[in-house]
């Protein structure tokens, strides 16, 4: 039997899947929560508390104490760590680690009688690291979208964003000068959790790396002219960028108290999003995932690296080779739930009786949910438009509109990637619901295929290692571990209802 680990570090936890490749199970799993489990760093959320709603940072240390935590929980539950063949793993994308002239030594000299908490708190010339939830940096993303104007979104493949990683290191070198000089190292969340375990510096991966506003997406090298700006020096701060599939540093043997193999080979880590495409099997082309939470997400595979005219979509590095879009939509689940609550009715007439009641279509009403400020398109001030009066309409005609609306808005704004969307993995709660499934399969007209997939960024990171170390193809690997459990086939007559409604769609966005 041959196993590999993959550790997901997320906003509030931090996960690991054990996976075993001969028989496609997943042998153990264990989870950290940042609030139950480490309450002293006041983080249940992921973060420390703050006024300044647009701040967000963490400590680095809470994630440090984590590792320790997980790998201990995984020991005590029986795993079998001493045969694990290959680790990588997974981090939240765009938060960054500041690190100092002692961090090399420290990583170099881990004492397995001393937290790496302890042992590497001292080497941080930052405290707290800004994570993607930090919306400070406006004044930042200003002065870069100044200077480079659309090159930077045709280059890195986003324009300027206030919670990417350039942006946050242009803020930091201009309100902290002195802690940015002592800074020798700035890794993101995942080559800092990689760097902890291989005991020296590990370099960032193209996906990961692609959510910093500074990779050239062209020439998959840091950018020069766009790093230079950025802050004095930055080029010497800054990690090697290379392949997702590289195998480059070995386990320290700190973590030899935790029953596993030093020495044991470890893959470059990735971001949340570019694993969790790897985790829900959708990393080649055609294929796309549309995750249904508090904000919606498309994301999938792209054969060529292209970028949004809008700007709304973003442009990451493919764990399989290439490149993937994300596009994130705002209002998810909240809309849904600000409508199920208008029309006073429960979930099972929301997700299955509203879907029988109206035909497809639904005779043409439509909506634009903004509940909350939208991301895609950018709208700030909250409305919700309608081109019928919802005060007459029933309640079932007012829930297929939310879900009707929803859809063609994803279609709509997936159409940049010029790639066909031929299958659809569906995650999150609203996934459950057979009327939605159906309404995405017939507007994308694409199978829509739910999974039984948990986790997917720390399988993700599991699958990545069993690729990069096993060298075990991607198709395998997904067969085992990510098969499709329920598919939903799209109707071919209702193509031309949902292309004429897509239009409709568009011109009612296209007034605001």
């Amino acid at each position: 039997m041959t196993f590999y680990l993959g550790i997901d570090a997320g906003t509030q936890s931090l996960k690991a899947q054990l996976i075993e490749v001969d028989s496609g199970l997943v042998a153990a799993k264990a989870s950290v929560n940042f609030g139950q489990d480490l309450p002293e760093y006041q983080s249940p959320h992921g973060f420390i508390e703050n006024p300044d709603p647009v701040v967000r940072m963490a400590d680095p240390c809470m994630w440090l104490d984590a590792l320790d935590m997980l790998l201990r929980k995984l020991q005590e539950s029986g795993a079998p760590m001493g045969e694990i063949a290959g680790i990588s793993g997974s981090g939240q994308q765009h938060g960054s680690v500041y690190l100092n002239a002692g961090f090399a030594p420290a990583l170099a000299r881990l004492d397995a009688e001393r937290t790496l908490s302890e042992q590497l708190k001292p080497t941080l010339s930052r405290r707290l690291s800004p994570i993607w939830m930090d919306h400070s940096t406006s004044q930042e993303c200003a002065e870069l979208t100044a200077e480079f104007g659309r090159r930077l979104q045709d280059d890195t493949g986003s324009p300027a964003v206030e919670r990417f990683t350039g942006p946050q290191i242009h803020k930091f070198a201009g309100t902290e000068p002195k802690a940015y000089r002592e800074t020798t190292v700035i890794h993101l969340v995942s080559s800092f959790l990689a760097s902890v375990l291989a005991g020296k510096s590990m370099p960032i991966d193209y996906g990961d790396g692609a959510g910093m506003n500074l990779l050239n997406l062209h020439t998959l090298r840091w950018d020069a002219d766009i790093v230079a700006f950025t802050a004095p020096g930055l080029a010497e701060k800054l990690p090697d960028a290379v392949p997702s599939h590289t195998v480059c540093g070995a386990l320290s043997p700190y973590f030899a108290k935790y029953g596993l193999k030093p020495g044991t080979p470890l893959a470059v880590w990735s971001g949340d999003n570019p694993n969790s495409l790897g985790g829900t099997g959708a990393a080649e082309t055609g294929m796309a995932v549309i995750s249904l939470g508090t904000s919606d997400t498309y994301f999938g595979s792209m054969p060529e690296f292209r970028t949004d005219p809008a700007g709304c979509g973003h442009v990451f590095g493919n764990p399989a080779g290439g490149f993937m879009s994300l596009i994130c939509f705002s209002n998810g689940s909240l809309a849904r739930e600000e409508v199920k609550k208008q029309c006073g009715v429960g979930w099972t007439f929301f997700d299955r009786t509203a879907g029988e009641l109206t035909p497809p279509g639904n005779n043409g009403k439509l909506m634009l949910p903004y509940f909350v400020p939208e991301n895609v398109p950018p709208v700030l001030k909250p409305g919700v438009r309608y081109n019928f009066d919802p005060t007459t309409a029933k309640p079932e005609e007012r829930v297929r509109c939310i879900f009707e609306s929803q859809a063609v808005s994803m279609y709509l704004h997936s159409r940049w990637m010029g790639v066909d969307t031929r299958r659809i993995r569906i995650t999150g709660g609203a996934s459950a619901s057979p009327v939605f499934r159906q309404i995405l399969a017939d507007v994308f007209q694409a199978d829509v295929e739910s999974i039984a997939v948990a986790d997917s960024a720390a399988l993700g990171a599991a699958l990545r290692a069993a690729n990069a170390v096993g060298k075990l193809d991607w198709a395998t690997l997904y067969e085992k571990f990510c098969a499709a459990i329920e598919t939903v086939k799209p109707i071919p007559a209702n193509r031309e209802i949902y292309r004429k409604l897509t239009e409709d769609y568009r011109k009612l966005e296209a007034r605001i």
